[in-house]
């Protein structure tokens, strides 16, 4: 029996099969949960519902944009009618203008600025605020972070700032919500290939130097975060709230 069995959940933020919300998924799909999914816009459409469907079964697939509070409002009237109930929200979604993601932070223009953090953090709290009431007997709330909110890393940017933020919403929002027995979480994954990732200019110098200065020496693997998305979703972290999990070869220690 799965550590999952028996929850169902919904995930944002896939957009293909190197998406980290897809190795999450893949996660708590073999432990169990039964799952809904969002997409971004037709164009992605076809692309998440191919992957879906190699779960072999029925899974409720609906468009949201983040932005957009009446998309948000259909998906949790949908997810509440088709599970009755809801346990666990994965949230992956992030954005910024790609002009923003290279050259330096004091270019950011107040457009970019607004739209990152819109998308990047104040959905979280857009999400939970629908997702709690379906929570009926607790649940777990995970996001999706990166060391950039904490240091400074080149071309990063106004991510690295929406990410703060988005930290610090999840502090928050643990703190609100801990009394209903929701939990909210963070992964502060190491860099990997995403369609997100390749958006940041130097990305690929990025993934060296971690490989490099990284304990382990290598960069994080897709099952590794899985793995990790699927704990915090469990009764075995039950204790944990409002927490930042570095899942990094263990580069964020390092000062050198």
């Amino acid at each position: 029996m799965g550590i999952l069995e028996g929850k169902c959940g919904i995930v944002f933020g896939v957009a293909n099969k190197r998406s980290i919300a897809w190795a999450i998924a893949e996660a708590w799909h073999k432990a169990g949960a039964k799952l809904a999914f969002t997409y971004q816009g037709d164009r992605l459409k076809s692309k998440v519902e191919d992957l879906v469907q190699t779960f072999g079964e029925d899974v409720l697939l609906l468009p949201c944009d983040v932005t957009d509070d009446g998309q948000i409002d259909e998906v949790f009237r949908q997810v509440g009618s088709h599970f009755g109930k809801l346990d666990i929200m994965l949230h992956s979604v992030a954005y910024a203008p790609k002009e923003s993601l290279e050259g330096d932070f004091l270019s950011t223009t107040r457009e970019a600025f607004l739209s990152s953090h819109d998308v990047s953090a104040y959905s979280l709290i857009a999400l939970c605020q629908r997702a709690a009431p379906l929570m009926k007997d607790g649940g777990s709330v995970v996001a999706m972070s990166y060391y950039g909110a904490e240091k400074v890393i080149p071309n990063y940017n106004v991510m690295g700032v929406a990410k703060a933020a988005l930290e610090a919403s999840t502090r928050y929002l643990a703190s609100d919500l801990g009394p209903h027995k929701i939990r909210v979480n963070c992964i502060s994954a190491g860099p990997m290939n995403t369609l997100a990732a390749r958006g940041i200019a130097g990305f690929t110098k990025m993934l060296d130097h971690c490989a490099e200065h990284a304990p382990l020496r290598r960069n994080v693997l897709p099952e590794e975060l899985g793995a990790t998305g699927a704990f915090l979703a469990s009764d075995g972290a039950a204790a944990i709230t409002g927490q930042v999990i570095y899942v990094d070869c263990g580069y964020q220690i390092m000062g050198m």
